[in-house]
């Protein structure tokens, strides 16, 4: 989806990578022009049905390939290099965007309170404190459609909504809410806690390096 308000896209794209309008900045795109087609595609998800379908077509005809008849793998080639140089183009065009590419953080950090994105963190602090899933599932349901009605944040509710809940809790239900606290509280292994994206930062630096 492209959002052409100015104040609301939330990234600048590298002009060397970006072949859309220079009269809509917010429309910015990263294309790729392969060699084996004159055509520009969106990287990456329109050429990767491109690539998908090529292996589509190389295990189709590996499956159906008669013993001691090779001949048939000449089919292979248009789907095997022009698969190549899809996924070469891809590459060339990963690293400058991926390092260019400028997030607006003061957008970011003035919309993304904005929604529901701590629901699930509400609920899960429910449920740290013996609320059985279904209900605390069934309850946060009830909380956001009252946010909503209000046309507010879930932060926005009084606490006597969240002592309903979780009675003795309320306060402390609701004081988990937000996104930094939505993050601050994963914690798993592979998640997006600071602590395991930190992590994750320094290990593909080592193997980078």
């Amino acid at each position: 989806m492209s959002i052409y308000d100015r104040d609301w896209y939330t990234k600048t794209v590298p002009d060397r990578v970006d072949t859309s309008a220079k009269t809509k900045p917010s429309h910015k795109s990263s294309l790729v022009r392969t060699r084996a087609s004159s055509a520009r595609a969106a990287v990456p998800p329109s050429v990767w049905s491109r690539v998908i379908g090529a292996l589509q077509q190389l295990l189709v005809l590996l499956k159906g390939l008669p013993l001691a008849y090779n001949r048939d793998l000449q089919e292979d080639k248009a789907a095997l290099f022009d698969a190549f140089d899809t996924v070469e183009g891809c590459l060339g065009i990963a690293a400058p965007l991926v390092s260019q590419t400028k997030l607006r953080r003061e957008v970011l950090a003035a919309r993304i309170e904005d929604g529901f994105l701590d629901a699930t963190t509400l609920m899960e602090s429910l449920i740290s404190r013996g609320v059985p899933m279904r209900t605390a599932h069934e309850a946060v349901g009830v909380l956001v459609k009252k946010a909503e009605g209000a046309r507010g944040r879930l932060a926005d509710l009084p606490v006597a909504d969240f002592e309903a809940v979780a009675p003795g809790a309320g306060a402390a239900v609701r004081g988990s809410l937000g996104v930094a606290n939505a993050i601050a509280a994963f914690r798993s292994y592979g998640s997006t806690a600071p602590v395991e994206v930190a992590t994750q930062l320094t290990a593909w630096q080592e193997r980078l390096s």
